[in-house]
């Protein structure tokens, strides 16, 4: 044994490589084994003179050492990048799986509360499950009226008192109740009336109603805030009309129109060659909601108006069954999946 075989084994060692955890034990059994070529030359040193063993002893030691920790970082390194494989996401699911997309109702839903936050309205909600007082008393509602009947509206347990939300408007008389006018707000929800589901109407949908309270306020403002909303749902070019209506909980009302965005108001059998197409009912807030609620009807006016979100949905998508919305057909669904 020299220095120059130690120095030739340090630097064998040092070039090692191990693909797998497999070679880095060959290595160690070729090196640091019973039999392995480190081992032989601590064997050769036991025969060497007392003054040659002061010599290559810390070296023998250093070299054995070395060999030891290279072939130790090999093994580990083998270990890791048998496990993971770096050509692998390991984020991705098991099996492979399509992206979803939002469904048209929320996608539609969005863009309206989209629209009425840059006119500064809020969103507020409320239970599904109310009572008569905040879906009809306090919204003007006559005693006889015919949504109070069972024909029309889902009482719980045959109650009168208690039954599914008819509309959104019991968020506003909620909000009424307990705030302070400003009172601008905005409620997107589900509510169920008891109707035949068909192509054309079902026992549940969905509305977005707007309630704007405050000093002063005008039919002049709604007028704008519905001019903008038509403008930046359905495009530039859009015009609107009014024409007058009937709501207990609003006085005047009135219907809103668009221009048909498929013929630009020109005619065509999607708007029964009329140019135009009804999109929501709107008014200014009857002065016996505003009492009832506990704002003084002589100081404060507002607005208020309210749409279904599948007639937008329509409109914008030329959806013809409304049972599509709620079947979860894949194959419908899909279409929608450039517009999330």
């Amino acid at each position: 044994m020299t220095e120059e075989t130690i120095s030739k084994l340090t630097e064998e060692i040092s070039a090692l490589k191990a693909s797998t955890p497999a070679d880095a034990e060959a290595l160690r059994i070729k090196y640091l084994s019973k039999k392995g070529i480190i081992t032989a030359l601590f064997a050769d040193f036991k025969l060497m003179p007392p003054e040659e063993k002061r010599v290559f002893g810390k070296k023998l030691n250093d070299l054995k050492n070395f060999a030891t920790e290279k072939i130790t970082g090999l093994k580990e390194m083998a270990e890791t990048s048998d496990i993971v494989d770096s050509s692998l996401d390991l984020t991705r699911t098991a099996s492979p799986m399509p992206l979803g997309t939002r469904h048209p109702l929320s996608i539609v839903r969005n863009e309206i509360i989209s629209i009425f936050s840059r006119l500064g309205f809020n969103i507020a909600e409320g239970p599904e499950i109310e009572d008569d007082w905040h879906v009809f008393s306090s919204l003007n509602f006559a005693p006889d009226h015919p949504a109070r009947d069972m024909q029309d509206t889902f009482f719980i347990f045959r109650n009168p008192e208690v039954l599914l939300r008819t509309h959104t408007s019991s968020v506003q008389t909620r909000v009424m109740e307990r705030s302070k006018p400003p009172i601008r707000i905005i409620c997107p929800g589900r509510v169920y009336r008891n109707e035949a589901i068909s192509a054309r109407a079902h026992c549940f949908f969905h509305q977005v109603e707007a309630l704007y309270v405050d000093k002063n306020v005008s039919f002049a403002d709604l007028r704008q805030t519905l001019l903008y909303f038509a403008r930046e749902m359905f495009g530039p070019e859009t015009k609107i009309r009014l024409r007058p209506s009937f709501f207990p909980f609003t006085e005047p009302s009135a219907e809103m129109d668009i221009s048909c965005n498929l013929c630009g108001g020109k005619g065509c059998g999607f708007c029964k060659h009329t140019g135009w197409v009804e999109i929501l009912g709107c008014g200014m807030v009857d002065p016996n909601v505003l009492d009832a609620c506990g704002i003084d009807s002589c100081v404060y006016s507002g607005f208020a108006l309210g749409m279904g979100i599948e007639r937008i949905t329509n409109l914008k998508y030329q959806v013809k069954d409304l049972r599509m919305f709620s079947e979860n057909d894949r194959r419908f669904l899909e279409e929608f999946t450039s517009a999330r």
